[in-house]
């Protein structure tokens, strides 16, 4: 399992390294996952809100088994990050243009906002971090109050740490149960519920007035 990481400048700082180290540790545990992280722009540095300075590789999506998107810089109107992206539109054009069969896109907090803006979450069930719920609804997105979001062919996370959770679903969807109890292990973290699975749990209700 290939898995890219887009990163951008402003991304918040955990929704990058928590889903980084699951990820790069399922790799150092011969589980056969590869992490990197990629630039639109790249290979660069990017600077992270917090100001962490990350090497990026270049973009290729068409590489990958799993795309997470990191979200950061959203709420209260912060001129960088997300808003910066969703302003610059370049992004969410390479995410709707990377989106093909067999692959998985998956998002971080406020990076589903991003996925959204790629015309990549409407109609679907997904989640985001709590403060931007309303946004995600009026970019389209069916709102889903878990902590992992799994539709198919997208999975999107609840806000910052739980991109934690997000890697090691994405570990056990692909590696099984006991990969994920492996890494939970070493991290010495269990993943958190709920997890909302699509052909498990009961649909998500149609907006009122919708058929279905």
């Amino acid at each position: 399992m290939r898995v890219d990481i887009v990163v951008f400048d402003g991304a918040d700082d955990l929704d990058v390294v928590g889903p980084f180290e699951v990820l790069r540790l399922a790799g150092r545990a011969d589980l056969g996952v590869t992490v990197r992280l990629v630039s639109l722009d790249g290979p660069r540095t990017v600077t992270t809100r917090g100001g962490l300075l990350l090497p990026a590789a270049g973009w290729a999506p068409q590489e990958a088994d799993v795309l997470i998107v990191a979200g950061g810089g959203f709420a209260n109107g912060e001129n960088s990050g997300v808003s910066t992206e969703l302003a610059s539109g370049r992004l969410p054009a390479a995410l709707a243009a990377a989106a093909r069969p067999g692959l998985v896109l998956a998002s971080v907090c406020t990076g589903a906002l991003l996925l959204a803006a790629a015309g990549l979450l409407a109609g679907r069930a997904c989640t985001t971090h709590h403060r931007a719920v309303a946004d995600l609804v009026a970019a389209g997105g069916r709102h889903v109050d878990a902590r992992v979001v799994d539709d198919g062919d997208l999975v999107t996370a609840g806000g910052i740490t739980s991109g934690l959770d997000l890697a090691l679903w994405l570990v056990e969807r692909y590696r099984g149960a006991d990969a994920t109890a492996l890494l939970q292990s070493i991290l010495e973290y269990e993943r958190r519920e709920p997890l909302w699975r699509a052909g498990v749990q009961p649909p998500v209700p149609a907006a009122p007035g919708e058929d279905r």
